[in-house]
């Protein structure tokens, strides 16, 4: 299986690191290829595009580097470039102060709506389902968010049925998590359903992660942060 996780400038890293770790220990129990995919192939920095994040003068910002861009699957059928490997079945949209620059965000928006009808699954960290909603992709559909930004979030597309109280939501084959941990609580669910339980309980004792193997996504503490 095909992983996609997308980057930005400006991605909340946990979004991005906390689901990867996930994936990293299952690549060493079952075969799946992962891609980090970005606008170009330069660096993508943790770093918020917004001034007010730079108030106290702190230097701490991280940086990855991607294996592929968004061209490399430029077309609705993913028919993919000579580097490319193979058509993805899992996309990842984190999220991030970026989500919230047009400059930044749009590029990624158009890139799930165009590649979205081919991916079995769609899959989204935080406020990566803003990205997810602006894209047209949570219609009708359950979907979460995160709790600290949850007005200004729900606020970018009406049409979608918002789940306050839910540390995940799964409809059909579009996954949403609320704050920036909940994408590993996500993608252990994700694991049970595709790879079993046994396979997701064992990569959450691996990686000391306390998560109920029979958990449905509802038990959220933080439900009452939303802002």
């Amino acid at each position: 299986m095909h992983y996609a996780m997308l980057l930005f400038p400006g991605f909340e890293a946990l979004d991005v690191f906390g689901p990867l770790e996930v994936l990293n220990v299952l690549s060493e129990r079952t075969q799946i290829h992962l891609s980090l995919l970005a606008s170009t192939l330069a660096a993508v920095s943790t770093r918020s595009p917004d001034p007010a994040a730079h108030r106290v003068g702190s230097i701490c910002a991280q940086e990855v580097l991607p294996t592929g861009t968004f061209a490399d699957f430029s077309t609705e059928t993913q028919t993919p470039l000579a580097d490319a490997k193979g058509t993805i079945n899992v996309l990842i949209v984190p999220g991030g102060a970026g989500t919230r620059f047009p400059h930044i965000i749009d590029p990624v928006i158009e890139f799930v709506g165009r590649v979205a009808p081919s991916v079995r699954y769609v899959m989204s960290v935080r406020n990566g389902a803003g990205v997810l909603a602006r894209a047209g992709l949570l219609d009708g559909k359950r979907a979460t968010t995160n709790k600290m930004l949850w007005g200004a979030t729900t606020a970018l597309r009406g049409e979608v049925r918002w789940v306050e109280e839910a540390r995940w939501v799964a409809d059909g084959d579009v996954w949403t998590s609320s704050g920036v941990s909940a994408g590993i609580d996500m993608m252990l669910a994700f694991v049970r359903k595709v790879y079993g339980k046994e396979m997701a309980s064992g990569i959450a004792r691996e990686i000391e992660y306390f998560w109920d193997v029979e958990e449905n996504g509802t038990q959220d503490p933080f439900a009452c942060a939303a802002v």
